[in-house]
C-alpha cells in the first residue's frame, strides 16, 4: 500500500509537519505501507517551514529598511544547490513591524522587500519566490523597484520618496540603473487576492483601511493608484487594471508583474511545484489530508483544493483529518473525499479540541486504519 500525507495547518494548532509526525508511525504500526510526505501550504502563515522541507535552504538574516525606512532585520530562506530563495515581503514590509500609531500606508514604502530580493541576487539565486501577504504597504511596488535601480520622478523632474502618497506624482520612469541581475532571474509571486488595482474593489478600498489609512486618504491612494497605473501601462506596455490580483498587498501584485517580470501564481500551486507534487502522489493508493476546517470555501484556492484536483486526475482516493466542517457528508463525497472525519467529532469542546488536537488526530488515523 503507498500513502501520502499531504496536510495543510490547522491554523491555532498544528503544522502539516507535525501532522505527518504524528500521522506516519501510527500508520506503520498498523499496516505494511509506503508512506510518503508531502506537506502542503496555501502561501500564508506557515508556509516558509513547508518550502524549507523542500528546499532544505538557509535561513539567510540581513538588515533592510522596515516599511517607515527605520533598520531592520529581516530574514529570507536560500536554497544553495537549487539557488532559489523564498522571500516574505512582509519581513521587511509588513503591517507586523509597526506599532498601530505608525500604521498609515500613505506613508509606509515596500523598499526592503527590494532589498531582500537584491541580497538573494547577489547570492546568486536564479529563481525567487516571492510571498506577498501581509504587507503595510499601498505603494504598487515602487519602493521595492527603487531599492532595485528604478528611479520615479514628477512633472518638473525631481525624483519621488517612493511611498503611497507620492504615488500620483509619478510621470517618468527611468530603468537605465536597474540591477541587470534581474533579467535572467524567475520570480514568482504567491498570490491568492484577485483583486484589480485601482477602483471600489481595488488596493485602497478594501485593504486601506486596515493599514491605517482615513476615508479621505483612502481616495487619495485609489486615485494615486489609478494615475499611476497609465504611467505603469505606457511604460511596460501593460494593462495593469485587467491582470488579476493586481490589487494584492497595496498593488504589489501589478507591481511585480512591471517591474519584476513576475508571475502571479496560487499560493498552493506554488507549493505544489517546489513539491513536483503530481509526480510524487502517482500510484498511491490514499492521500490523507487536513486543514483546520472543511467548509464551501475549501475549494477556492485552499491546500486541499489542489490535492483534490491531482486526486481526482489520478484516480487516487483521498481522506480527510479536517478541525471541523461545516458540510455534511453528501457535500463531503461530491468534493472528492472517499473518507472524512474531524478533531470536534471526538472533543468535548473547542477548548479541548485545540488543546488535545495531536491525540485526537492519532484517535482518527487509528479509525481511518481500521475501516481499511
Amino acid at each position: 500500500m503507498r500513502i501520502v500525507l499531504a496536510p495543510d495547518k490547522y491554523k491555532g494548532s498544528i503544522s502539516g509537519m507535525e501532522f505527518c509526525d504524528i500521522v506516519e508511525p501510527i500508520i506503520h504500526k498498523h499496516v505494511e505501507a509506503e508512506v510518503i510526505r508531502l506537506p502542503l501550504a496555501d502561501g500564508g502563515d506557515g508556509t516558509i517551514e513547508v518550502i524549507d522541507f523542500y528546499l532544505s535552504g538557509e535561513t539567510i538574516k540581513i538588515q533592510v529598511n522596515d516599511p517607515l525606512f527605520r533598520p531592520v532585520e529581516a530574514t529570507y530562506l536560500f536554497s544553495d544547490s537549487s539557488k532559489v530563495a523564498f522571500i516574505e515581503m512582509a519581513e521587511a514590509s509588513g503591517l507586523k513591524l509597526l506599532k498601530p500609531e505608525d500604521q498609515n500606508c500613505m506613508n509606509t514604502s515596500t523598499y526592503g522587500t527590494g532589498e531582500l530580493v537584491l541580497d538573494a541576487l547577489s547570492k546568486g539565486a536564479q529563481h525567487i519566490i516571492l510571498g506577498i501577504g501581509g504587507s503595510a504597504t499601498n505603494d504598487c511596488g515602487i519602493g521595492m523597484a527603487t531599492a532595485l535601480g528604478y528611479q520615479f520622478f514628477d512633472e518638473i523632474d525631481n525624483q519621488i520618496k517612493p511611498i503611497g502618497r507620492n504615488l500620483k506624482e509619478v510621470k517618468r520612469i527611468d530603468a537605465s540603473q536597474v540591477d541587470k541581475r534581474l533579467a535572467n532571474v524567475k520570480i514568482q509571486i504567491a498570490c491568492d487576492v484577485k483583486n484589480p488595482l485601482y477602483g471600489l474593489q481595488g488596493a485602497a478600498h478594501i485593504y486601506g483601511k486596515q493599514k491605517g489609512a482615513s476615508p479621505s486618504e483612502i481616495d487619495h491612494l485609489d486615485n494615486g493608484l489609478r494615475e499611476f497605473s497609465t504611467v505603469l501601462d505606457d511604460f511596460f506596455h501593460l494593462s495593469t487594471q485587467e491582470i488579476e490580483g493586481a490589487g494584492a498587498a497595496g498593488g504589489m501584485g501589478a507591481g511585480t508583474v512591471a517591474f519584476l517580470n513576475g508571475e502571479l501564481i496560487s499560493g498552493i500551486e506554488l507549493i505544489m511545484q517546489i513539491a513536483n507534487f503530481k509526480t510524487n502522489v502517482k500510484g498511491a493508493d490514499w492521500i490523507l489530508t487536513g486543514e483546520g476546517r472543511l467548509d464551501e470555501q475549501t475549494l477556492s484556492g485552499k491546500a486541499l483544493s489542489g490535492v483534490i484536483k491531482v486526486a481526482k486526475k489520478q484516480n487516487i482516493k483521498v481522506a480527510s483529518f479536517c478541525g471541523s466542517t461545516a458540510l455534511d457528508p453528501i457535500e463531503i463525497n461530491e468534493m472528492g473525499i472517499n473518507y472524512s472525519s474531524t478533531i470536534m467529532e471526538k472533543a468535548n469542546s473547542l477548548e479541548d479540541a485545540l488543546k488535545n488536537t495531536k491525540l485526537y488526530l492519532g484517535q482518527l488515523t487509528e479509525d481511518f486504519i481500521s475501516s481499511l
